[in-house]
């Protein structure tokens, strides 16, 4: 089965306000491991147009947040971009979504087709937002999928507990960025 890991919303304003320790090595320990088993690696991050166009009033979230951010979640800011501690290599696809999933409002889905992706390993901030929104939208378009648990985080920890350990599970294989890694290095068995 061809797999693609999703590096979510680790762009460096999000991390600034919402990483925590060790998860910046734990995403870089999974993206590594990746791309030495030739697994795709799709980042996805959330930007506007200057003065925020493809924001509803209707969109609770996203409305607020366009009459106050200024352009700090511009497509060109530098609090947008994916943060350097997990930066794309040239050829590497990044995603530019305009919602809280990664595939509304991008070409996520286009790339999945192409690249015949079946199953995507999801990581990202916030466990809450993308990682569940992304989750619930890749199950019902029928990926297979694994959450790599300690390489998503959210502002509230028992949220986060609570999806990963009742909710995820689910839809998901939950593990962790070592087992993941673990996986990928041991050898195919031939059934």
């Amino acid at each position: 089965m061809t797999s693609a890991l999703l590096i979510m919303d680790v762009q460096q304003g999000v991390v600034e306000r919402f990483g925590q320790p060790g998860l910046l090595d734990r995403l870089a320990e999974g993206l590594a491991a990746a791309r030495n088993a030739g697994v795709p690696v799709i980042f996805v991050r959330v930007a506007f147009r200057r003065g925020f166009p493809e924001v509803s009033t209707n969109n609770r979230s996203f409305s607020t947040l366009a009459g106050t951010a200024g352009d700090r979640f511009g497509e060109d800011n530098l609090a947008t971009q994916v943060h350097p501690a997990v930066a794309p290599r040239p050829g590497e696809a990044v995603v530019v979504k305009k919602r809280v999933s990664a595939f509304t409002g991008s070409d996520l889905e286009v790339l999945l087709r192409s690249m015949n992706i079946a199953e995507l390993v999801l990581t990202g901030i916030a466990t809450s937002g993308v990682v569940l929104s992304t989750l619930r939208e890749a199950a019902d378009r029928d990926y297979q999928l694994t959450v790599l648990a300690d390489a998503c985080a959210d502002a509230d920890e028992e949220v986060h507990r609570v999806l990963v350990g009742k909710v995820f599970p689910r839809q998901a294989t939950v593990i962790t960025t070592q087992q993941w890694v673990t996986n990928l290095a041991a050898p195919a068995t031939s059934g």
